[in-house]
């Protein structure tokens, strides 16, 4: 009746718990509840780092209860209705013991379970209770029994009753030490190795994969309590407890064993099948857009969380699908489910909206969050550099690879590693014969050139040309993805776009990119491209590494909707001055862009090739004009780009029609027409 849980949809910490149907028949819950009571006992085999006397003594309650259950079983097949009362408590009650044992044995858990104690032995403690109010309800002189049946209920009710679930006093020395290790760290006192090794081996947290599940659950944790408002200890707490973790991740563990990081080049394939997934079911029923944070309501039904608080604050409360009266307005991050259209739109190139929550998330990120978390980023960053400068091969890379993974999304992190001065010895790196040196060095310093001072040391240590070089001549294809992704971030500055365009290798070494199989090559380097554009005095650069055919033949050939988006972008900016269309219309690409006008779903590509159509009229001439107004298919889509098109795409629409119109008016005969093209740079459109 009851899946078993996953724990991967639910927040730590929580306990959700669904009450049996009133219409299930007695025989139905009691099966079900000795299955959940069955699944419970199956956690003794999991390591339990803390609270182990509580879950002993749970599991020795539940034991016993079972024995109870299953001889009401045996000795009576037909269960009166009055039993249901008790049963439906029961099954709450173990559903909610389930949850907590879930969260005890949980990887990436171990170290805010532990900080936690107090509560979690409260809920212990209201837990067992509930099986004693579940138990005080059973009708036991209806259903058939022996007397030690009964002598054993009693015996489950005064134990729960009298049962004291306190912190263990392991756990409570364990957390002692660990505040005074996060008290050092506020005070820039480095913490003793051998104290934060004891308290790593009584979480049991002995691998660098272990230390770095801990991070992200805990990076999860602040960006979800950040987002919420919550309480300010609370996420305070959390930072230092990130702070901390980091810092053993970078500090105690010397080899990183987690088969998906980049440190030796391997990367695991994360893919799940998704083959027989209805996309409808990844679309919020309001909308009918994907989703970007799915949240589940009390009816059981998904909607997107904006398009839902929408419903709400509209007076709303019942459930938009079915009409039913919601008995709350909870909402309950749906992570699995987010995931999958993470992934979707991963697979299949489709650009991911973020939610607004999302980006409150980022932007926390700019300060540590905690005095701790500070003192710890800053301690871990001197370190970080003494291994750049003084340490072996092994340990550099290793350097290099933790600075990586620590500025991905941080922007406080990326500021003290930049302010601490590690981009000098980064870009030394850039040189190593080592190709997983080379990765995670370029791959760092793509990381921290999205910081604004990053940017500028970066260029001040000459680092564009060793960049540049990266992106001709890596030694791997995704140390030149990275370089050409670093290219796109120093190009918003409008200098490095001047400097970029004069290095003779930049612009050909992306084009090459481009013709790359990779998809992430090709995206890198299509949006550096674009970036660089912006640049007036590169369009003419662009136009001559004879990038036009490339991006036709990418428009004609790819699947995917961002490379299709990212090239209709790059011609309609090269399609705005007459060079530029005389490149595009000698490809015959009329035909292809009215095409994919008519088909494209993305708003965005419409509204570049809107875009682009009207650039090719006025910089083409009445030939282009005459051909456009030979497909009928045109005007129906241009229309429709007045209503459902963004603003840009409905203004530009609106001037094609405009123009389309005046030629009909103008034209009404078969008569020739010239182009206002300079007659050397006459164009027949074909």
């Amino acid at each position: 009746m009851i899946q078993k849980s996953s724990g991967s949809g639910r927040r730590i910490l929580t306990y959700p718990a669904i009450h049996p149907c009133d219409s299930i028949s007695p025989s139905t819950l009691l099966n079900s509840l000795i299955d959940l009571g069955g699944d419970i006992c199956s956690y003794k085999s999991k390591v339990f780092s803390v609270y182990q006397r509580n879950a002993r003594e749970t599991f020795r309650q539940i034991a016993n209860l079972l024995l109870f259950l299953q001889e009401i079983r045996d000795t009576t097949p037909d269960l009166p209705h009055p039993v249901i009362l008790s049963l439906s408590e029961l099954h709450l009650t173990f559903q909610k013991i389930r949850c907590l044992l879930e969260d005890c044995t949980r990887d990436g858990t171990r170290a805010w379970m532990l900080v936690n104690s107090d509560r979690a032995a409260n809920q212990f403690r209201i837990v067992i209770r509930g099986l004693a109010t579940g138990l005080d309800v059973f009708p036991l002189s209806t259903v058939d029994m022996s007397n030690e049946a009964k002598d054993l209920v009693e015996l489950i009710i005064r134990q729960a009753r009298k049962a004291s679930f306190e912190p263990d006093p392991d756990d409570k020395k364990a957390v002692k030490d660990l505040m005074r290790i996060l008290n050092h760290f506020e005070e820039g006192i480095a913490p003793d190795p051998i104290e934060i090794r004891r308290i790593l081996d009584y979480l049991g947290i002995h691998k660098w994969s272990s230390c770095n599940k801990e991070v992200k659950f805990l990076d999860s944790e602040i960006g979800t309590e950040f987002s919420n408002g919550e309480n300010k200890t609370k996420l305070e707490l959390l930072c230092s407890l990130m702070g901390f973790m980091s810092y053993c991740r970078c500090v105690i563990f010397d080899t990183v064993d987690f088969e998906s990081q980049h440190l030796n080049g391997q990367c695991s394939n994360i893919s799940k099948d998704l083959k027989g997934i209805n996309v409808d079911d990844l679309k919020c029923p309001i909308s009918l857009e994907m989703m970007s944070d799915p949240v589940t309501l009390s009816s059981g039904h998904t909607y997107d969380r904006c398009s839902i608080l929408k419903w709400f604050r509209s007076g709303n409360a019942t459930c938009p699908k079915t009409g039913e009266k919601l008995t709350s307005t909870e909402l309950v991050p749906n992570l699995v489910l987010k995931g999958m259209i993470q992934q979707y739109c991963a697979e299949n190139g489709i650009p991911v909206v973020v939610s607004r929550g999302k980006n409150r998330d980022i932007s926390r990120t700019v300060m540590a969050g905690s005095s701790a978390g500070e003192g710890a980023m800053k301690m871990l960053a001197g370190f970080l550099i003494n291994k750049l400068v003084n340490g072996s091969r092994e340990e550099m890379n290793k350097a290099a690879f933790e600075i990586r993974v620590l500025t991905k999304t941080s922007i406080f992190n990326r500021s003290c590693l930049v302010e601490s001065g590690t981009i000098p010895h980064l870009l030394k790196l850039l040189l190593s014969e080592d190709s997983n040196t080379q990765e995670n060095s370029i791959a760092a310093l793509l990381n921290l050139s999205k910081h604004s001072k990053g940017k500028c040391v970066i260029v001040e240590n000459e680092g564009l040309d060793l960049i540049v070089h990266v992106l001709r001549k890596g030694l791997k294809i995704e140390a030149q993805q990275h370089a050409a992704a670093t290219l796109f971030y120093l190009a918003s500055d409008e200098e490095n776009r001047v400097l970029i365009g004069e290095n003779p290798e930049a612009i050909p070494g992306l084009v090459e990119l481009v013709k790359n199989e990779n998809h992430h090559c090709k995206r890198n380097a299509l949006v550096a491209i674009f970036g660089i554009l912006v640049h007036p005095e590169n369009h003419w650069r662009v136009l001559a590494s004879g990038v036009v055919p490339l991006l036709l033949n990418l428009l004609r050939d790819s699947e995917r909707e961002d490379l299709v988006t990212d090239s209709l972008a790059i011609l309609a900016t090269l399609a705005e001055k007459i060079d530029g269309t005389v490149a595009i219309l000698r490809r015959g690409a009329l035909q292809l862009l009215v095409g994919i006008l008519i088909t494209s779903t993305s708003r965005t590509g419409k509204e570049y090739c809107v875009s682009m159509l009207l650039a090719l009229c006025v910089n083409g001439g009445l030939d282009v004009v005459a051909r456009l107004v030979k497909i009928p298919s045109l005007m129906g889509s241009l229309y429709s780009q007045l209503s459902e098109g963004t603003s840009r795409a409905s203004k530009k629409a609106s001037a094609i029609i405009k123009i389309l119109h005046q030629f009909y008016e103008n034209n009404s005969s078969s008569a020739s027409v010239t182009s206002v093209l300079p007659r050397e740079q006459f164009v027949h459109v074909w």
